[in-house]
């Protein structure tokens, strides 16, 4: 079941998001991960500290060679910081990933509030990389930035479901985790309807990096060639599990144990 995933994304210094919890996720889940990093982050359980950005002449570089040589099953994308990384990313995934599969991480803030995407850049986001994507996977916070909506309630997570669906994006995974209560609901949205799974909340702050997890974990089913919603609803229970199993790090949002042993490869 290897499947290989080319992750576009920025580093996280602290090891719980970004870069590091895409290859965690997807060598957890059995698949390959090479990558192109957009961006270095000085950045811990606290909060970012501090960002580097990569030139994008270098980012299309890195795309470019992982695909001459190693190739990609699915694209997953993550931090991209700017305009011109986003522009860049596009431009060199028609020319060299064509008909891959894209699953978009529309990253814009991190766990501790530092702005992750510039505010001009959500312009760009959508206009050229959503309808790039095979699947969209925002949390509220990002779904509330690209659709204008407030979100509050899972009525309001189906309305904007579907106007993310009509920016030309196939298919939303829209997490719901920023609602309160006691029960989590994740909308998977496509043209053929809206589908919701939901969970018990587990209370905890370790919950660094589940963005980024889930999204990679959706890549790498894709990747091994399961359907959407079967590599939803196996990257749900990874995630869960690795959230469950946190080690209890750092003094802020704490990170997931994405080495999780749990049997999470059954679908259902």
């Amino acid at each position: 079941m290897l499947g290989r995933v080319l992750v576009i994304a920025g580093s996280d210094s602290g090891g719980g998001a970004g870069i590091q919890a895409d290859i965690k996720a997807i060598t957890a889940l059995g698949a390959f991960a090479a990558t192109a990093v957009t961006a270095l982050t000085a950045q811990n359980t606290l909060g970012v500290h501090g960002v580097h950005v990569v030139p994008p002449a270098f980012i299309r570089q890195q795309i470019e060679v992982v695909m001459a040589d190693i190739g990609a099953d699915a694209i997953k994308t993550g931090m991209l910081g700017d305009a011109a990384t986003i522009e860049t990313v596009c431009e060199t995934l028609a020319a060299c990933a064509a008909g891959v599969p894209v699953v978009v991480d529309p990253v814009m803030v991190a766990k501790g509030g530092h702005s992750l995407l510039a505010a001009e850049a959500v312009a760009t986001l959508r206009r050229r990389l959503l309808p790039m994507a095979t699947v969209l996977t925002p949390n509220l916070p990002e779904a509330e930035a690209l659709t204008g909506l407030t979100i509050q309630t899972v009525s309001d997570m189906r309305v904007a479901a579907s106007v993310l669906l009509s920016l030309g994006v196939p298919a939303v995974l829209l997490k719901g985790g920023h609602l309160d209560g006691d029960t989590l609901v994740d909308l998977l949205a496509t043209a053929d309807g809206i589908e919701a799974f939901s969970s018990p909340r587990i209370q905890t702050r370790h919950t660094h990096g589940t963005g980024c997890t889930t999204a990679s974990a959706v890549a790498a089913g894709l990747a091994q060639g399961m359907n959407l919603r079967d590599a939803v609803i196996r990257a749900r229970a990874y995630v869960r599990a690795a959230i469950a199993g946190a080690p209890g790090y750092g003094a802020g949002h704490g990170p997931l144990d994405h080495a999780v042993t749990a049997d999470v490869t059954r679908i259902g």
